[in-house]
C-alpha cells in the first residue's frame, strides 16, 4: 500500500469503522445523562478540554520537542476519549455509562475545540497559517469525520437493535484492529527516523497519559466526586483516541504530515502499559463505592 492510498482511502475508513463502532454503542440518554451527573461531567471535560493542553504545552516546552513533533503532542492532546477508555474503565470497576456520555460530548465538542488547540500550536511553534478549522471547509471535514459515522451508528441502533447487538462484539475487535493498522501505517511512513522518534517523544507520551490519568481520577476525588465515577474520568482523560489523531495529522486535506502523527502512533502503543497497572490496581477493590 503506497502512503497516498494508505492516506486518502485506508486512514479515513478506518476511523471511520472506529467512530462507527461507538455510535452504534450510543443513545440520545447519552447525551442528556449530563443532567444525572453534572458535577462529574463538567469536572471531567474541564479536565480534558482546558487542564491537559496545558499539561502537553508544559511537557513540549520541558523536552524541547521538534517543533513539529511539538504540534503532534498539541494534536494528541486535544483528541477526545475514545472506545478504549471505556473498555478500561470496565476493567477498572469504573462507571462505563459516565465513560459512553463524557465520549459522547466531548466528540462533538472536539470538532470545535481539536482545530482551536491544533491552530494554536501551529502558530506557536511553526509560525505557519496552514491549518485545521476556523476555514469553514476544513472544520466542516473535521465534522464529518468525527460524527457522521457516530450519527450512523446510532441510527443503526435505534432502527436495528438486534443487529446491533449482534454487531457490538465483531466491531469492537475491528476496532482494535483498526487501531493497531492506523499505527502501523504511521510508523511505516516515518520508518526511517522511526528509533529517533521513539526517542525523542516515547518519554513525553508516556508522561502525558500517566499525568492525563493521574488528573483524570484526582481533580474529581478533590471535588467530591465518587470513586467510580474518578476512575471512569481518569480513563477517558487519560486515554486519547489516537486514531483521530493520526487521521487527521496524515490526511492531505488537513496536516498532511507523516512526522506530525509520531506523536499518537508511538502514544497509542505505549499507552496500554500506564492504562493496564491502573486498571489492575483499581480492580484490586472489589467493593467501590456507589454511585450517589
Amino acid at each position: 500500500m503506497n502512503s497516498s492510498t494508505a492516506t486518502t482511502v485506508f486512514l479515513p475508513v478506518a476511523l471511520g469503522i472506529v467512530m462507527l463502532g461507538l455510535g452504534l454503542s450510543l443513545t440520545v440518554a447519552d447525551f442528556t445523562r449530563v443532567v444525572r451527573y453534572p458535577k462529574a461531567t463538567i469536572v471531567a471535560l474541564a479536565c480534558q478540554i482546558l487542564i491537559l493542553p496545558l499539561v502537553c504545552l508544559g511537557l513540549v516546552l520541558l523536552f524541547d520537542l521538534d517543533p513539529v513533533l511539538a504540534v503532534g503532542m498539541m494534536l494528541l492532546a486535544a483528541a477526545p476519549g475514545g472506545t478504549t477508555a471505556n473498555l478500561f474503565s470496565h476493567l477498572a470497576r469504573g462507571d462505563v455509562a459516565l465513560n459512553v456520555t463524557l465520549t459522547a460530548i466531548n466528540s462533538v465538542l472536539a470538532v470545535v475545540t481539536l482545530p482551536i488547540v491544533v491552530n494554536l500550536a501551529l502558530s506557536g511553534f511553526l509560525d505557519g497559517d496552514d491549518s485545521i478549522g476556523l476555514q469553514p471547509a476544513k472544520m466542516l471535514q473535521v465534522f464529518a469525520i468525527v460524527l457522521v459515522p457516530v450519527a450512523i451508528g446510532m441510527v443503526i441502533r435505534n432502527k436495528a437493535p438486534e443487529f446491533t447487538e449482534r454487531m457490538r462484539g465483531p466491531v469492537k475487535i475491528a476496532s482494535i484492529v483498526v487501531l493497531v493498522a492506523v499505527i502501523v501505517v504511521a510508523v511505516w511512513q516515518e520508518r526511517e527516523n522511526v528509533l529517533g522518534y521513539l526517542r525523542d517523544v516515547g518519554l513525553v507520551a508516556i508522561l502525558l497519559c500517566v499525568l492525563s490519568l493521574t488528573i483524570g481520577y484526582f481533580v474529581p476525588r478533590l471535588a467530591k466526586i465518587e470513586r467510580r465515577q474518578s476512575i471512569a474520568a481518569a480513563f477517558e482523560i487519560g486515554l486519547h483516541n489516537s486514531t483521530l489523531a493520526i487521521t487527521i495529522a496524515l490526511s492531505p486535506s488537513l496536516l498532511n504530515s507523516a512526522e506530525m502523527a509520531v506523536p499518537a502512533a508511538v502514544y497509542g502503543i505505549l499507552m496500554f502499559i500506564p492504562a493496564g497497572v491502573l486498571a489492575a490496581l483499581f480492580a484490586r477493590d472489589r467493593e467501590p463505592a456507589p454511585i450517589q
